[in-house]
């Protein structure tokens, strides 16, 4: 029996524990598809709340060592940011 099958509507069986489920993005990925869906819909201070959110979680200590994943997260800041400045200033992209 998987893990998946233990639940409602399974007959209550258990084979023993259970695992707690892996998550497959990380957490700033998922404020960054927020913020994207944010810019999407024209919310911009949503987003912009997103981004301070995500400025946050980098600038603390890592807890853990991450490899290249703290500077490709602040690239990806950082050009969220630039996609929020471009979406709040359309009249200098017609330039």
């Amino acid at each position: 029996m998987a893990l998946t099958d233990v639940g409602p509507g399974t007959g209550g069986r258990d084979s023993g524990p259970v695992v707690p489920q892996r998550y497959s993005r990380r957490l700033s990925d998922k404020i960054l598809i927020a913020f994207h869906q944010a810019c999407d819909q024209g919310d911009f201070d949503v987003a912009e709340q997103l981004l301070r959110t995500m400025e946050t979680m980098l600038m603390r200590r890592p807890l853990a060592p991450e490899g290249g994943n703290r500077r490709r997260s602040m690239e990806g800041l950082v050009a969220a940011y630039e996609r929020l400045w471009y979406l709040r200033h359309p009249e200098l992209m017609q330039a």
